[in-house]
């Protein structure tokens, strides 16, 4: 029997359900609606899509969208001036930088300039550290929304096989750390793994986030598996993931879509993770 379809879509759906109420109970309270600050630099087709749909889904849930563009030229010290600001204003209660940045931008200068409490995407080292010690801040966005996937399917993860294949700062390192927190046996590949195919095979549940079309192919999959495909790729066809999807799903228990997998659950994350600072920040003020 094929696999089911983990609908990322609906999954987001459900998280969608209860915001707006909190937003309106905020803005009751406080006067404003939290809000959302979101800054892309250059031009990166795939980042403006990634952009809008945020932006899009922030103003639909009620909340404060502020919108921040710059061209490709922009030096890193104009964009370091622009996250001080966005640090500094009562009315921005998350900052996210569309990665990737231009190359004389540094990522990790400008990961590290946004305020603690409005990281909202998790990448400050520090809130990274709080992570890998079991009491995160704000779990990124992508692993977050991955672990809600995991959780829909009602397959427990204690004591369970996991297996990564992706080692990025952004999902592979911190869904690793997630998995290990619900008691899951947790092995980190990457591409220099000896054996790549018999690791994937012993995996109950397995989490592919290398950005390369098919790299996982079908037979690659233990009956019965779940299966968690991050990759976004094009190819002559449209979008795909990095896994063999028709194949895999012949073999897996429960495998997300591309589209419709694991992207929709991102954006849902932010927003929560959004409301989530703006009421941390609210509580501070009031104390």
């Amino acid at each position: 029997m094929p696999a089911q379809i983990i609908d990322g879509k609906a999954e987001a759906q459900k998280i969608y359900a209860d915001l707006p109420a909190r937003v309106n109970a905020f803005r009751e309270r406080n006067g404003r609606p939290p809000g959302l600050a979101v800054v892309w630099v250059g031009e990166d087709p795939a980042s403006q899509v990634y952009v809008r749909n945020k932006r899009k889904k922030s103003e639909e849930l009620g909340l404060a969208s502020f919108k921040h563009d710059l061209p490709a030229t922009t030096s890193e010290d104009e964009v370091l001036t622009l996250i001080e600001r966005l640090n500094q204003d009562p009315a921005v209660d998350g900052i996210l930088v569309q990665m990737p940045l231009p190359p004389q931008v540094s990522e990790e200068k400008i990961v590290h300039a946004i305020s603690l409490d409005k990281d909202v995407d998790g990448f400050h080292p520090e809130n990274r550290g709080r992570l890998f010690s079991g009491r995160p801040r704000f779990v990124p966005c992508t692993p977050a929304g991955i672990m809600t996937l995991l959780q829909s399917t009602g397959v427990a993860l204690r004591g369970k096989k996991a297996v990564v294949v992706g080692r990025s700062l952004l999902v592979g390192k911190p869904v690793a750390m997630l998995l290990l927190q619900d008691n899951a046996t947790v092995t980190m590949c990457h591409s220099r793994t000896e054996n790549l195919d018999a690791e994937c095979r012993a995996a109950d549940i397995l989490v592919v986030a290398v950005g390369k079309k098919s790299c996982v192919l079908g037979d690659w999959i233990k009956p019965g598996a779940v299966v968690i495909d991050v990759g976004i790729n094009r190819d002559e066809s449209g979008l795909c993931g990095d896994v063999a999807f028709e194949q895999a799903r012949e073999r897996a228990a429960f495998i997300t879509p591309v589209p419709g997998g694991v992207g929709p659950m991102t954006i849902a994350m932010l927003m929560v993770n959004t409301l989530k600072a703006a009421e941390a920040r609210e509580e501070i003020n009031r104390s």
